[in-house]
């Protein structure tokens, strides 16, 4: 029943206010779950099943070959495996998402529809279609209707001609070991709205919280949704796997996160060019946290406080599974070396090859490293014994130091090391 809101630092270094709670911020992907829960207000008034197919809502819908059966459930929990990171930016009108569905027929698919968790930001902006279809208008203006109005979110909004007169975080970068304004990536592309378009504040994440771990009525007594239906969002997880974290898997976009103790994690994060955010909830305690952060060192912080054990301890007494760290032998790491190469489609529109890795050993574990020469990036894998299965890494850089997240590695039917799961994406083994 207590509240605490606090803003820290400026909006922006060259012209500098101070932040606090109602000041806006991109919140990324921490959107999906507003995408979810709308899908569920659709489920409550039985304009939607969500183990029905796509093409039940959608027609004329054409899935990456070997998805045509995907169903929207697998949108929402991340299993859909067709290639997630699609920017493709079609543009400011109201056709934006229907253009944005007309072309994901040429997707990798990557693995079976139901089968593997990998984040999909596609997935989740073609169920934002989804409802678009379903209420007859765009799918922000149905998220203002079904979310944003009922609950009074008065500073949350899709588009930037909608927040004058707020005050606002710009976005930053680090040159040189200072932060930089970077206010030319805060446009973000209509087309990608359902998957991370949101700008909100901390006293209006705390606020969507409040609802989450509520009985489904708004501020004002008017009920939104059935208490039963919030339960559903964090309830039969899809597969699991590691996003940050390890992940008993995603309910209706929500990561379902195991503890040591036994109890249930919710959470969600997100992050856009200069803007990292986290939210995170243990309904079993009625706890909530969010952090915004303008900077891209927020990732440090939001990973400190996200990923690792710290707040988590203070505030619940909980912790992460336990990771008993193992040195593997040169044999046993043999499997994992080679090359791992992930792909995604730019705002232009064009499939490409991410700066490929080459996986060596190191020690007991393994050297991850990305690029050439002086801009080549390190991260040192280190495997431990999971509850959850074999596989298991703790992230860390070059010389050791603890990153706080997890990752973890696929095998296929044969038993070859066909996937690094690295920040939830499937890095594909060059086998």
């Amino acid at each position: 029943g207590q509240e605490h809101v606090r803003g820290f630092g400026v909006t922006d270094t060259r012209h500098p206010l101070p932040v606090d709670g109602n000041t806006l911020f991109r919140i990324g992907s921490t959107s999906k779950t507003f995408t979810g829960t709308a899908a569920m207000r659709l489920v409550d008034s039985g304009q939607l099943d969500l183990d029905s197919e796509v093409t039940r809502y959608l027609p004329g819908f054409r899935a990456p070959a070997g998805a045509q059966n995907v169903t929207v459930r697998q949108l929402l929990n991340h299993s859909a495996g067709w290639l997630g990171d699609y920017f493709y930016d079609t543009g400011r009108g109201w056709d934006a998402l229907p253009k944005y569905a007309a072309r994901m027929a040429a997707l990798p698919q990557l693995t079976p529809a139901g089968s593997v968790f990998a984040y999909n930001n596609a997935a989740i902006t073609l169920a934002g279609e989804v409802i678009g279809q379903i209420t007859g208008t765009t799918y922000e203006y149905a998220m203002r209707e079904l979310l944003l109005r009922p609950l009074g979110l008065g500073h949350t909004f899709y588009f930037s001609d909608e927040i004058i007169g707020c005050g606002v975080a710009a976005p930053h970068v680090i040159v040189n070991g200072r932060a930089k304004v970077m206010p030319e990536v805060w446009q973000l592309p209509r087309s990608i709205n359902p998957a991370g378009g949101l700008m909100s504040s901390a006293a209006d994440q705390l606020r969507w919280a409040r609802f989450h771990l509520g009985d489904g009525c708004a501020p004002d007594g008017t009920r939104v949704l059935p208490r039963g239906a919030l339960e559903a969002m964090r309830s039969h997880p899809g597969p699991g796997g590691t996003l940050i974290v390890e992940l008993t898997g995603m309910g209706v976009t929500w990561m379902l996160r195991p503890s040591a103790q036994g109890t249930q994690i919710v959470q969600h994060g997100g992050h856009w060019t200069g803007e990292v955010s986290g939210l995170l909830l243990v309904p079993e305690q009625g706890f909530a946290m969010t952090v915004l952060t303008n900077c891209e060192s927020g990732s440090s912080l939001v990973n400190e406080l996200f990923a690792d054990d710290v707040a988590l301890a203070m505030f619940t007494g909980l912790t992460n599974l336990p990771a008993r760290q193992r040195s593997l032998s040169p044999a046993d790491l043999a499997p994992y070396l080679g090359r791992y190469t992930r792909q995604q489609v730019g705002s232009a529109g064009r499939l490409v090859d991410e700066a490929p890795g080459t996986m060596t050993a190191h020690g007991g574990g393994l050297l991850l490293t990305t690029g050439a020469g002086a801009t080549a990036s390190r991260v040192l894998l280190t495997f431990y014994d999971s509850p959850s299965g074999s596989g298991y890494v703790l992230v860390n850089k070059s010389d050791g130091t603890p990153l706080g997240t997890r990752a973890d590695f696929i095998r296929d039917r044969a038993g070859q090391v066909r996937w690094l799961r690295l920040g939830g994406r499937l890095h594909g083994h060059q086998i």
